[in-house]
C-alpha cells in the first residue's frame, strides 16, 4: 500500500525485453533506499513494482504483460522521468489516501492552464472509470494523490500547487500526455458490495440505474 505522496522523481535507465515481458532499471534520485530490501514494493508512476535487484543508485524490477497492457508503462523509454514512492510502513503518515498501486486505466491530459501560482489540469478518464470519480474525491494520477475539483462526464479537473509541480513529473504534463489512473479504493469496493448475492453470479455486469432503483437506493 502507498499514500500517493511522491518521495522522489527518478528516471528509467534501461528497459530490457526478457522472456516475453520486460525488466526495467529505475534510477531513484533522492529516494532513500537504505531501508529497501529485495522483494520490497516501490510505486513507479503509480504502478506497484517489486525490487528484484538493488545495485545502489536504483533498482531493477520485472514488468509483466498485464502491467504493460493496462498502464502507460508501454510508452516509457530510457530517460523518462517517473514519480517514485516506497511502500507504507506502520509508522508512515497517511498524507494522501490509501493507494494500492494497481492502475485502473490510462487517462489523457486534455488541457493545462495557469491559475495564479497553481496550474489547472483537465484530464479525460476512460469511460468505464467515470462513475468512480467524484467532486472533492480522491484520485491517483501517475502515483500522486490528488483532489478532484470538478467533474464533467469522464473528464475531471485538478488544481496543482507549486510544491506538487516541483516535486513530481506533473510539471512536464501537456495536452495529449497519457497518465496512469487509480480510482479511490472505497468506490471500487462499494460497487462490489452493493451487488450483494449477485456478485457471485458470472453474468453480473455491475451497478446500473435499474439495479439501484430495484434495491431501494433511488
Amino acid at each position: 500500500m502507498f499514500t500517493g505522496i511522491i518521495e522522489s522523481v527518478g528516471r528509467i535507465r534501461a528497459l530490457t525485453p526478457k522472456g516475453g515481458d520486460v525488466r526495467v532499471y529505475v534510477e531513484t534520485g533522492k529516494l532513500d533506499l537504505g531501508d529497501v530490501k529485495l522483494g520490497d514494493s516501490i510505486a513507479v508512476n503509480g504502478v506497484c513494482l517489486t525490487a528484484v535487484e538493488l545495485p545502489g543508485d536504483g533498482f531493477w524490477a520485472d514488468v509483466s504483460r498485464e502491467t504493460l497492457a493496462r498502464t502507460g508503462f508501454v510508452d516509457l523509454k530510457s530517460g523518462s522521468a517517473v514519480n517514485l514512492e516506497k511502500a507504507l510502513t506502520p509508522t508512515s503518515r497517511l498524507g494522501g489516501h490509501l493507494v494500492s498501486g494497481h492502475v485502473d486505466g490510462v487517462g489523457e491530459v486534455v488541457s493545462r492552464e495557469d491559475n495564479a501560482r497553481a496550474v489547472q489540469f483537465r484530464i479525460r478518464a476512460p469511460k468505464e472509470l467515470a462513475k468512480y470519480i467524484a467532486h472533492k474525491g480522491s484520485i491517483t494520477v501517475d502515483g500522486t494523490s490528488l483532489t478532484v475539483n470538478a467533474v464533467d462526464g469522464a473528464e475531471f479537473e485538478l488544481t496543482i500547487v507549486p510544491h506538487t509541480l516541483a516535486e513530481t513529473i506533473m510539471v512536464d504534463y501537456r495536452p495529449g500526455r497519457k497518465v496512469n489512473l487509480e480510482v479511490d479504493l472505497l468506490a471500487r469496493y462499494l460497487e462490489r458490495l452493493l451487488l450483494g448475492d449477485r456478485a457471485a453470479e458470472p453474468t453480473a455486469s455491475g451497478i446500473t440505474q435499474g439495479f439501484l432503483a430495484e434495491n431501494g437506493y433511488l
